[in-house]
């Protein structure tokens, strides 16, 4: 399988983030089967119960596990790691190997999946309105949402004019947003999401307006100045990602002067908070 071939399109069931991934040959889904047997058996460690179910499978002669490949996916510690996957049917074979009261949710829930990607082909705005409808349902109101969608927007520019300067990697546009992030506010994408207590959560959907202003000052001022120099390789944009992100440091601090406090905030917009590494218990 080629990994560089396929596109990342994380889903949400029950509040649980499924890996998912696109393969654009195939026009097929491939899912973590770790994150969906986590959720069907209600198991702590789906990892361990997905190793132990695929040995009983392997004796039994199953097809469903020599049908399953690995692809390297974001780990909660944001490391990459190889994750068995497996497509949507592959994935019914294996859920049927599993008693549990999620199993036909589940199912349903992963033939909804199939057909949506198709309409989607057809029809992007389908997908546009999905995003929509998800935040409304987190309690988002319009104008936040339709700042959110032109935030989306406004990245997607900044990853072409990196895509022009020699940027290919994933880990080289999240070192690029890292750069920025270190200039204005002291920490790296993933130490802000500490900060606010978040795991695979949004930092943006959990920064405040202000927060939000300057991650998008940045970014702009990135993909300006870098429209104007037209560096190529990562150590000419980091330079860049360093000035612009400069420009949203230089903006908070005579913000901060005049205010007389931070700007930056551990608040979030989560209805829950983690206990223990994995539990979790509702904030209100």
């Amino acid at each position: 399988m080629n990994q560089d071939k396929m596109h990342l399109v994380n889903k949400i069931f029950n509040n649980e983030t499924i890996r998912t991934i696109w393969d654009k040959e195939q026009e097929k889904y491939f899912i973590s089967v770790v994150d969906i047997v986590g959720v069907v058996s209600e198991s702590k460690d789906g990892r361990k119960y997905w190793n132990k179910l695929k040995q009983r499978l392997k004796e039994e002669g199953n097809e469903s596990v020599t049908n399953c490949h690995q692809l390297k996916l974001k780990s909660s510690d944001g490391k990459y790691y190889n994750t068995d996957v497996v497509d949507i049917e592959g994935m019914f074979r294996i859920i049927e190997s599993i008693p549990s009261k999620n199993a036909e949710p589940i199912k349903q829930w992963l033939a909804k999946l199939g057909s949506e990607r198709i309409d989607e082909t057809f029809d992007p705005s389908i997908a546009a309105q999905r995003a929509i409808d998800l935040y409304r349902f987190k309690g988002y109101d319009e104008e936040w949402i339709a700042k959110r969608i032109k935030g989306i927007q406004d990245r997607k520019k900044l990853t072409d004019v990196w895509q022009d300067g020699g940027i290919s990697e994933t880990k080289e546009y999240a070192i690029l947003t890292n750069e920025i992030y270190k200039e204005w506010s002291g920490m790296k994408a993933n130490e802000y999401k500490a900060f606010k207590g978040l795991r695979k959560e949004s930092l943006r959907d959990n920064m405040s307006d202000i927060e939000v202003a300057l991650a998008d000052l940045g970014e702009l001022a990135t993909r300006e100045i870098a429209k104007e120099y037209k560096p190529y390789g990562l150590e000419q944009n980091k330079m860049i990602a360093k000035m612009g992100g400069n420009v949203s440091r230089t903006a908070r601090d005579n913000l901060e002067q005049k205010l007389g406090k931070s700007v930056i905030s551990n608040q979030n917009n989560l209805s829950y908070q983690y206990l223990d590494g994995k539990q979790l218990e509702n904030k209100r």
